[in-house]
C-alpha cells in the first residue's frame, strides 16, 4: 500500500508526470517548528543537476497545505505536495508495447490491468521519494537521534578508493588545488563519465548511522527495528539491499569475533541501564528486535539504474516478436548518488513511529 507507519503515518500520492505529488502525515506532534524554508536542505540534497543525475530539473518547491498554523504544527493531517513541471511524457510512449527491463513498466499493468499511469513510470517513479524527504524533515524534528547517511560506493569502487585516485590525479596534474570536501559526483567523476559515455548505469552503497539511540526501542519479531527499518528502506526504489552492523560478514566470523561484549562507560554511581554499553557494534545497535544503545548502523545496496540508452534485446508485445530498445529520455547514470538523504528520510520516519507518544 501506499502508507507506513502506525503513530506516525506517512501515505503518498500522486504520479511522476501528474499535476503534482505529495504526502500526508497523521501523528504529528503539534507545536513543531515549519515552514518551506525547513524542507530546502534536504530537498537539494535530493536534486538532480549533478554530473550522473538526470537532466530533468524541478522546481521541488513544497507547498504546505494542511496542518500548519502561525508557523507551528497542529497536530492535524500535514499535506504537502510538489508541482511537476519539467515533464516530458512522449518520451514514454514506447514502453506501453515494449516494458523497460529491470522496470516496473510490466508489473504495474499487469497489477492495475493496464490503467496504470505509464509516463515517467508513474506512482513507481523514483520521483515519488520526493515526499519522502518532505516526510522526513518532519520526523527528523520529532526524534531525538541523529540519522547521517553517505554514498560510500559506486560501480563497485569505494569512497576511500575514489578519494585516493583524485587526489592522485590532482596532484600529478600540479595546476588544481584539491578540493577537500568534493561532492558524490566530483567524488566518483570518472565512474560516472566512462559509464555515461557507454550509455549504461551503476549502482552504489549507502552507509547509514543513527546516533543518541536511546536503548529499549523495537518489539520482537515482526516489529523488530531491523524489520521496520527494512520494511521502509526497500520501499525506496531501487534497493536491492540491507544489512546492519556486521552484515554479511557475519557469515563468515566466529562467534567471539561477532558477539558484543558489554562494557562499563562513564563514573560515579552505577546504573546498569544506563552505564553499560555494547563496547563494540557487530550487531549494528540492535538485540532481539531491539535497540541497545549503541548506534544504529545498517548498509544499503541500490542498483544500477534501469532506464538505460545502451541498445537491449527484449519483447514487444504488441507484435509478439523480440526486438532492440535504447530508452529514450533523461536518465540518472546513478540512481545512488542522490539516495542517502532518502535512506535518512526513511529511517527518521520509523524512529518517529516508534517513539512517538
Amino acid at each position: 500500500m501506499d502508507s507506513f507507519g502506525r503513530k506516525f503515518r506517512v501515505s503518498i500520492f500522486g504520479e511522476s508526470h501528474g499535476d503534482s505529488i505529495g504526502v500526508v502525515l497523521d501523528g504529528v506532534q503539534p507545536g513543531i517548528p515549519l515552514s518551506k524554508e525547513d524542507f530546502m536542505a534536504d530537498i537539494l540534497r535530493r536534486k538532480s543537476g549533478p554530473k550522473g543525475t538526470t537532466p530533468r530539473i524541478e522546481t521541488d518547491e513544497p507547498e504546505i497545505l494542511s496542518g500548519v498554523y502561525n508557523s507551528l504544527t497542529t497536530g492535524a493531517p500535514l499535506c504537502i505536495i510538489f508541482h511537476n513541471r519539467n515533464t516530458r511524457s512522449s518520451d514514454y510512449r514506447l514502453f506501453n508495447d515494449v516494458p523497460r527491463p529491470g522496470h516496473a513498466d510490466y508489473t504495474a499493468s499487469i497489477k492495475w490491468l493496464d490503467f496504470n499511469d505509464p509516463r515517467g513510470g508513474g506512482h513507481f517513479s523514483g520521483r515519488l521519494t520526493l515526499p519522502i524527504v518532505a516526510a522526513g524533515v518532519v520526523a527528523k524534528k520529532m526524534i531525538a537521534c541523529q540519522v547521517r547517511a553517505e554514498l560510500i560506493e559506486v560501480g563497485g569502487v569505494t569512497k576511500e578508493d575514489a578519494l585516493k585516485n583524485k587526489k592522485e590525479e590532482t596532484l600529478a596534474e600540479g595546476d588544481v588545488a584539491y578540493k577537500e570536501q568534493p561532492t558524490a559526483s566530483e567524488i566518483w567523476s570518472d565512474v560516472l563519465e566512462k559509464t555515461y559515455k557507454e550509455r549504461d548505469s551503476v549502482g552504489g552503497i549507502v552507509r547509514c548511522v543513527v546516533d543518541n539511540v536511546p536503548a529499549g526501542l523495537g518489539e520482537p519479531f515482526f516489529d523488530s527495528v531491523e524489520s521496520l527499518i527494512s520494511h521502509a528502506v526497500f520501499s525506496i526504489p531501487g534497493v536491492r539491499g540491507i544489512e546492519f552492523g556486521d552484515g554479511f560478514n557475519a557469515a563468515r566470523m566466529k562467534g567471539s569475533e561477532h558477539n558484543d561484549p558489554f562494557d562499563r562507560i562513564g563514573d560515579g554511581a552505577l546504573n546498569f541501564h544506563n552505564s553499560v554499553t555494547p563496547s563494540k557494534n557487530g550487531a549494528g545497535g540492535v538485540n532481539g528486535g531491539i535497540t541497545n544503545g549503541n548506534p544504529i548502523e545498517f548498509r544499503v545496496a541500490f542498483k544500477p539504474t534501469s532506464s538505460i540508452g545502451r541498445a537491449q534485446r527484449t519483447f514487444n508485445f504488441a507484435t509478439g516478436e523480440m526486438t532492440t530498445l535504447e530508452i529514450p529520455g533523461r536518465h540518472d547514470v546513478c540512481i545512488a548518488l542522490r539516495t542517502p538523504v532518502i535512506v535518512e528520510a526513511m529511517t527518521a520516519i520509523v524512529l518517529a513511529d516508534l517513539t512517538n507518544l
